[in-house]
């Protein structure tokens, strides 16, 4: 029995060797660069968030300035629950993933009637609020002082959580893994084309009978969810929590990332992520106060010479040696 071709749509996120690259780089970081385990797991965390980022803008078009909502709301339920008891590490970022699911389920249906500029102000001012509301909040949230004392049992009973952090590192990496691979399937299955037709022409799509919003809100509750994943294992990693996690300043980065590494793909925030902060990092140590002009220099070379990103610029650049190889 002869099967049906597959959508080149539906092939293009099929498990190929740029998976196995990705799965192998963190790995030979681990062990080649033992010093820098704990910038290595803020990248792993950042590249997270990122991709959680990428499915809200790059798939479904959704342009929000207030993502750091629920990468907040994700660190801060980790690190309450822990230092309430609840300290099993997986627990608590389920824990944090499902809150911000009902948080971004209720807030989806309100959100999500608005589009463009009007999306983007009201985004930026319920972050806004709810980074006042932490502020406040000082009995809960530490408010200035952050959350601090969060301690963890070993992982799996086995694994204690060393200072030098291989723990942190590999069990980052591991969720990592498990997130892309999700929200990989969910790309590539019909719903992700779908989504994409709505990004393009939502309207068009509303003609074909398609129900427009209820993609939206799924997505977006999805992005919501894994920003949250995102959030605790920072909060579990760094063991402390202050309210930068909720600032606009996380929005706009994780934003700058994607542009860097390239929207829609969700490798750009896989390497976005590790290229804007090894940057950031290093600028900072060559000009603490300038190194923003680094930074905004880099984001207008990368961005005037590949509209795809970083991403964009590598897969020209293959295209234009194959297509030189084969006139050879």
């Amino acid at each position: 029995m002869k099967t049906l071709p597959r959508s080149s749509i539906l092939s293009r996120y099929r498990l190929h060797l740029a998976d196995i690259l990705l799965c192998v780089v963190p790995l030979l970081a681990y062990l080649l660069f033992p010093k820098y385990l704990a910038l290595g797991s803020m990248v792993l965390v950042f590249a997270l968030f990122a991709m959680s980022f990428d499915l809200l803008l790059g798939f479904a078009g959704i342009l929000s300035l207030g993502h750091a909502a629920f990468f907040g709301i994700g660190a801060y339920t980790a690190g309450l629950l822990a230092i309430a008891g609840w300290n099993e590490a997986i627990c608590g970022v389920l824990g944090a993933a499902l809150l911000c699911a009902a948080v971004a389920g209720v807030a989806a249906p309100f959100l999500l009637r608005l589009t463009g500029l009007p999306l983007v102000m009201v985004t930026v001012g319920m972050s806004s609020i709810l980074l006042e509301a932490a502020n406040k909040a000082s009995w809960l949230t530490g408010g200035d002082d952050g959350l601090y004392g969060i301690r963890l049992r070993p992982l799996f009973g086995r694994f204690a959580w060393s200072i030098s952090g291989e723990t942190k590192f590999l069990y980052t990496f591991a969720w990592l893994l498990v997130s892309f691979f999700v929200i990989r399937r969910l790309v590539s299955s019909p719903f992700g084309v779908a989504l994409q037709g709505i990004r393009e022409n939502s309207s068009r799509m509303k003609l074909m009978g398609n129900s427009v919003l209820p993609h939206l809100i799924i997505a977006f509750v999805v992005s919501a969810t894994f920003a949250g994943v995102a959030g605790a294992l920072w909060a579990q990693t760094g063991g402390f929590v202050g309210l930068g996690v909720l600032s606009l300043d996380t929005s706009i980065d994780v934003l700058v990332m994607l542009v860097l590494g390239g929207l829609g793909s969700l490798y750009g925030g896989l390497i976005g992520a590790p290229v804007y902060l090894i940057f950031k990092n290093f600028a900072q140590e060559l000009n603490p106060f300038y190194w923003m002009f680094f930074v905004g220099a880099l984001l207008i070379v990368v961005v005037r010479f590949s509209r795809g990103g970083i991403l964009g610029l590598i897969e020209s650049s293959v295209t234009r040696f194959a297509g030189r190889k084969k006139q050879r």
